[in-house]
């Protein structure tokens, strides 16, 4: 992959979509399920709130430098 550009405010944004999707799920008794013999535990909630004001925090921060900012990657194949 030559290269690939993300644009930081959406990225932020559905990190925070994915985080309020798992404390629902965890707030309406998904905390932990069972799949055949696999047992699954989703994180704390404590864990997800610290997240989600963090993501929320930088979130505000992007909107205020007006968006516009892109983060670059590149990797060798």
């Amino acid at each position: 992959m030559i290269g690939e550009y993300y644009d930081i405010e959406t990225t932020l944004q559905n990190r925070l979509l994915n985080i309020d999707e798992a404390i629902e799920k965890i707030e309406s008794g998904a905390q932990e399920y069972r799949i055949g013999t696999r047992t699954l535990r989703r994180a704390d909630l404590s864990v997800l709130y610290k997240e989600r004001r963090q993501l929320q925090y930088e979130l505000t921060l992007a909107q205020q430098r007006g968006g516009g900012m892109s983060v670059a990657t590149f990797t060798r194949d």
